[in-house]
């Protein structure tokens, strides 16, 4: 009896200082990195991606003047050519070439009227009526050969640029018998290239006219500025989208390039904080983690919305004390911390 008495004085004399031990055990300090809490904005984004293209009004289609047989084809897909050089050579088709023959042959004759008309006037035999019906004749004769003429009939024809041009399409070829009318090449301005992108019709109706666009090629690269140019008022039944055209700098992207494009559409005000700052408890709820006096300030916010490595949120944030970024994560509300330097709080 006496040895088990004594070994229980021993047990309890061993637990209390283990007890007294834990309690005085400190609390640890947590090591964080903060930065000041401001007020401000961030820009809301909506997000296309699409490829470049020619503008609508900066298109042009070469057609052919008459009926006529391709010859040769001087120009490429996507070649730039100055205003001037040549693009296609036609060969009259042989009812061309005799319709500008019959129109000589008329010309003469008319020609001959007016000349016998007006002897005939001289000696009084023809009234100035007479010569007045002839030289209409002559005069409409003429019109209808220069028409020919300027539409190649009087011989094989090279069409030319009219300005200095992008070409984005070629419809014909060598051989090819082509009809008055019927398109040969279409050509494009060269700093009238756009990026055509579409956007699903909800937020297509927060985009306007010369919202400012930011650039990116797909692939990479440098980024880029454009502007919107167009925004569709319908929605495109072979995608469901609304068709947009954004601008693009004259000389610094090419055509079926492809880009990926942050349209600014506005600007949300709220508290800016960086993105690591903000963190999700169990519920899913969002809280920024503030300091005041080395102590820990749980408070729960609102994220408005994002951009790069910001956000802007809001709620019951506190002006004057700072928001804490690294070492937030091992925080809870009251936690005593310790300000480090960054390399200390990574």
């Amino acid at each position: 009896m006496k040895s088990l008495f004594s070994v229980a004085i021993l047990a309890g004399a061993l637990a209390v200082p283990v007890a007294a031990l834990a309690d005085d055990t400190p609390t640890p300090v947590v090591p964080v990195q903060v930065t000041s809490l401001v007020r401000g904005s961030l820009p809301t984004i909506e997000t296309v991606y699409g490829t470049v293209g020619s503008a609508s009004s900066s298109r042009q289609t070469i057609m052919a003047p008459l009926q006529a047989a391709v010859t040769n084809v001087y120009v490429k897909l996507g070649e730039l050519v100055n205003q001037g050089g040549p693009l296609v050579r036609l060969q009259p088709s042989p009812a061309s070439e005799s319709a500008y023959t019959q129109a000589e042959s008329a010309l003469r004759v008319a020609s001959d009227l007016v000349t016998r008309t007006n002897a005939l006037v001289k000696a009084h035999l023809a009234t100035a009526q007479a010569l007045l019906n002839a030289e209409k004749s002559e005069a409409d004769a003429r019109a209808a050969l220069n028409a020919l003429k300027m539409q190649g009939a009087a011989g094989p024809n090279i069409i030319r640029a009219p300005s200095n041009a992008l070409v984005t399409k070629i419809e014909t070829t060598p051989g090819a018998i082509v009809s008055e009318g019927a398109a040969l090449v279409e050509l494009a301005q060269p700093s009238g290239l756009v990026l055509h992108a579409g956007i699903i019709p909800s937020k297509a109706r927060k985009i306007e006219i010369n919202d400012p666009v930011r650039l990116t090629p797909i692939g990479g690269g440098e980024t880029l500025q454009g502007t919107v140019e167009f925004r569709g008022a319908l929605v495109d039944a072979a995608n469901g989208l609304v068709p947009i055209d954004i601008a693009t700098p004259p000389g610094q992207v090419l055509m079926g390039e492809m880009f990926r494009a942050e349209i600014t559409t506005g600007h949300i005000d709220g508290y800016v904080v960086p993105h690591s700052a903000i963190l999700i408890d169990n519920a899913g709820n969002t809280y920024v983690v503030q300091e005041r006096d080395l102590t820990a300030k749980l408070t729960y916010v609102h994220v408005l919305g994002s951009y790069g490595s910001k956000d802007v949120v809001s709620g019951p944030l506190v002006m004057s004390d700072p928001v804490v970024l690294a070492g937030n994560y091992e925080l809870s509300n009251g936690n005593k911390m310790t300000i480090a330097p960054k390399e200390a709080a990574q």
